[in-house]
């Protein structure tokens, strides 16, 4: 498990860094302000959809039915299915292109006219993505049904690439179209990369005879964790609504931090693929104990990277954005989102110890139950606190989710949650001790060992390698 987490996790590292250098050289060139604003809230859609794959929404649902099969089945399976699923992205994309102006005004309602019409033009020609991004996600099946994760987790560096270089050569000549274009070849290049290897597995899109059936029984998988995904990131334009409303460059400051949160993700991500591989593999007497491993793993990845972030934000803003992070919320808002990181990655695990069992309705019934409480605090937080009100609402989501995630399955006297999370809490509260230090020669080295030391503690005590 660890061995293909780590090389999981440095293929994924790649691309999320390439992710974060886009926002950063977006910043740069455009400034935080209404530009800026109006090509993220268009690609916010599109992104939503990608990271929705990357997550294994797809997978979650159609790794276990293709494991299941022998291998002359799987390949009826997997190539009957292609065209439908090309179907169903030409459909999305449509409804995302021809109701772009709708969707702009929806997801940055404090946007003006111009930067709405603007918004609204990116949009037209982001949805183009969409078929790459689901072609992508269906052609790593196979892939990581033999436990081959590194080529599929390339997607993410594969898509920011040609933003990347745009924004890199060109910077604030470049234009809202250009940058819309290069996210489309980006999108084009990740099922590219795929291709070869599927077809030397057996993956012949031009013969569209499979099983009858088919298409229902992974509608009927795949149906929940649609709604679990749509009302996380329903949760995601909320927030991206809240923040539209709170003044300009809100919505960049929002995005900007759940970027930088993202960057110690990677390795849980990779975690959660290979996790769900492994767990579809096994027999129910073996997934409690692969869970504890996984679970153990998880606080020992999210938790040194929260204190981290928590106790050096305004030292690491101060050196990535020097010039447009002047009196900005950022680093509070960065410190904020940190918490709720490490919580998180418990319930990405709890959810696919049920999908691996063959369950996506159990993990959706807690996960709306969270999200409800999430958008109800959202309405309220972030008008009485600022931007951190945000990042409070998602903390209570993310609680409430984990706890009915842990009754719902009987693992509440199962698992060691009560001192890990303890444990958390405690870490967290004393790496926010950090936070406030003004010197940054201090703060940054501070924070650092701070971290390294949580690390090395939580291996000793948890041991997730056993």
């Amino acid at each position: 498990m660890f061995n293909s987490t780590l090389w999981l996790t440095l293929a994924t590292l790649a691309g999320l860094v390439l992710g974060f250098a886009r926002e950063w050289l977006l910043i740069a060139a455009w400034g935080a302000g209404q530009r800026t604003d109006a090509f993220l809230v268009a690609l916010f859609l599109p992104e939503a959809v990608r990271m929705t794959l990357a997550a294994g929404l797809l997978a979650s649902a159609a790794l276990p039915l293709y494991q299941e099969r022998d291998e002359s089945a799987r390949l009826r399976w997997l190539n009957g299915l292609t065209p439908w699923l090309l179907l169903a992205a030409a459909l999305l994309t449509i409804v995302l292109s021809a109701g772009a102006p709708l969707w702009s005004r929806l997801i940055g309602p404090g946007l003006d006219m111009a930067a709405q019409h603007e918004a609204s033009a990116s949009l037209q020609l982001l949805a183009l993505c969409v078929p790459g991004f689901l072609l992508h996600a269906w052609l790593s099946i196979p892939l990581q049904a033999r436990e081959r994760f590194v080529l599929a987790g390339l997607g993410s560096l594969l898509f920011n690439l040609p933003s990347v270089l745009l924004l890199a050569l060109q910077g604030s000549s470049s234009s809202n179209a250009q940058l819309a274009m290069a996210c489309v070849a980006g999108s084009l290049l990740m099922p590219l990369v795929l291709m070869l290897p599927a077809g030397r597995l057996g993956w012949r899109p031009w013969r569209w005879s499979g099983e009858e059936g088919s298409g229902r029984e992974l509608l009927g998988r795949i149906g929940p964790l649609l709604a679990s995904n749509a009302a996380s990131q329903g949760l995601a334009l909320l927030e991206r609504v809240i923040a539209s409303l709170l003044g300009e460059g809100a919505v960049t400051w929002v995005n900007l931090a759940r970027k930088l949160v993202n960057l110690p993700l990677i390795a849980l991500m990779a975690l959660n693929q290979v996790l769900l591989g492994m767990l579809s593999s096994r027999a129910n007497d073996e997934r409690l104990t692969m869970l504890r491993r996984g679970l153990a793993a998880a606080t020992l990845l999210s938790l040194p990277a929260a204190v981290g972030l928590v106790g050096a934000s305004p030292t690491l803003v101060a050196l990535l954005l020097p010039q447009q992070t002047q009196q900005s919320p950022l680093p509070a808002l960065l410190a904020w989102f940190a918490v709720p990181l490490v919580f998180g990655a418990w319930n990405a695990m709890l959810a696919r110890y049920a999908y691996a069992a063959g369950d996506t309705r159990l993990p959706l019934r807690c996960e709306l139950l969270g999200s409800a409480a999430n958008a109800l605090l959202l309405a309220t937080l972030p008008f009485a606190l600022g931007l951190p009100g945000i990042a409070l609402a998602a903390l209570a989501g993310v609680l409430l989710t984990g706890l009915l995630l842990l009754r719902s399955q009987g693992l509440l006297h199962s698992l060691n949650w009560p001192a890990q999370w303890l444990a958390s809490l405690l870490l967290l509260g004393l790496a926010a001790l950090l936070h406030p230090l003004t010197n940054p020669w201090l703060q940054l080295p501070l924070s650092t060992l701070y971290a390294l030391a949580c690390l090395v503690g939580l291996a000793g005590w948890l041991k997730p390698w056993r």
